[in-house]
């Protein structure tokens, strides 16, 4: 979703305030809309290098980009309306219920890749995915959660947060790929996965009651 001038922001009695509020908020939606487009991208090529490896670590990772796209998209939504704040908590549940589905596929799909289901092969192109993720998502959610807390914005923060776990996760699946692809440790992908549904697990339970301190 695309950053415009048409969205609503909030507005506040002092000028002053209600200037930097603004441009806050569109702040957030340009972030917003470049997290969305990088893990488009990201998603289509983990979740196509995942399948041809069969590597449960590489579509987790994929579809935890798609998950970000949806948790980007609810923030975008609830800054797109004319009261952000009476929106926030359905993005918080909506970024939290995101985090509970991407851990339950992967922890299916990982007990299975384990306990006799097809090992996982080599694949080039989801540890260069995993290599690059590790340098852009950071960038995106610091600027995306200073932004936020000076806005006061828990969604934002949470949402910053998803994009922060995309870190850790693509530091989880590098490992794993490399440990598959070097040492030949076929056992290392669905552990990374499982590390993967774990952490989610923890930040879909922190986005549910809104621990995310702005």
């Amino acid at each position: 979703m695309a950053p415009s001038d048409e969205c609503p922001v909030p507005v506040t009695a002092n000028p002053v305030d209600a200037q930097r509020r603004i441009t806050l908020s569109r702040r957030v939606r340009m972030l917003v809309a470049a997290t969305i487009a990088y893990n488009l991208v990201e998603a289509t090529v983990a979740i196509g290098a995942g399948s041809a490896a069969s590597s449960t670590a590489l579509i987790g990772f994929g579809l935890d980009s798609v998950i970000e796209v949806s948790s980007a998209a609810a923030v975008a939504w609830q800054f797109c309306g004319n009261d952000p704040e009476a929106r926030e908590r359905a993005a918080l549940r909506i970024i939290a219920a995101s985090f509970f589905a991407l851990a339950g596929y992967v922890t299916v799909e990982s007990a299975r890749s384990l306990f006799g289901g097809e090992a996982a092969g080599h694949s080039t192109i989801g540890i260069a995915v995993a290599a690059v993720s590790l340098v852009v998502m950071p960038l995106l959610s610091y600027a995306q959660r200073r932004a936020g807390r000076e806005l006061g914005s828990a969604s934002a923060v949470a949402d910053s947060q998803q994009t922060l776990l995309c870190t850790y996760l693509s530091g989880v699946l590098l490992v794993g790929l490399l440990l598959n692809s070097l040492v030949g440790w076929s056992w290392a992908d669905p552990v990374a996965a499982l590390v993967i549904a774990a952490v989610a697990v923890r930040e879909g339970r922190r986005a549910w009651r809104g621990e995310h301190c702005c």
